[in-house]
This record gives C-alpha cells, structure tokens and sequence, in this order.
C-alpha cells in the first residue's frame, strides 16, 4: 500500500471500490470477472487496485474514477497512480483501442 499519513484512529479501516477492466486489459481477469470488488486499506490507491489485478503499469491507457478521467496526459505512462481512494469508488481501466492515439493514429 502506498505511504499516506492517516489519523490516529484510522487503524483498521478499509474502503471497498468496484473496479473494471476494458478492451485490451480485460484479459488480466483471467478466471474472474472483468469487474471486481476490492476492500483495501484507507488510504489505498489507484497504484494498490493496479497491483491487485496484476496490470503491468504500461499497459493501462485510460483510467477512470468515478466516471472522471485521471489520467494526466495521453500516454498511458502517465496515469496518475496515487490518487487515493474513497469508499465506493468505481475505477475503470481501458488499454489502448484501435484507431486512437495509443497506437499511434494522430489526434485532429
């Protein structure tokens, strides 16, 4: 779990997000179901519902949170990884899709 200052009587306490996998990165489901619930730690991250799925950080192009994109940029590397999760957060993870510009098609 990523190192987020907490207060002195958070121990213990968990929040349970919903996450998706979509196009390309739905296969890191594996056996399960492209949508999961997590409990995690308070104070989790994007970074720690990545890691639970086993999603290789390059392969993620488009994440959303909640329906809002937070991503920072175009290029998947440059997802914003440590945005710090609240309880009943809905994250969705799209790879890139044909014809956009993460496979290298221009942007108009």
């Amino acid at each position: 779990m990523s190192e987020i200052m907490m207060g002195h009587n958070s121990d213990g306490a968990t929040v349970s997000v919903e996450s998706r996998l979509f196009n390309s990165l739905s296969r890191f489901a594996g056996e399960r179901s492209w949508r999961e619930t997590f409990t995690l730690p308070a104070g989790s991250t994007i970074r720690d519902v990545v890691e639970a799925w086993g999603i290789p950080h390059k392969e993620i192009f488009l994440v959303m949170r909640n329906g809002r994109d937070v991503t920072s940029g175009l290029v998947g590397e440059q997802v914003n990884l440590d945005v710090v999760l609240d309880d009943g957060d809905v994250i969705a993870f799209s790879g890139p899709v044909p014809y956009s510009y993460g496979y290298g098609a221009p942007v108009v």
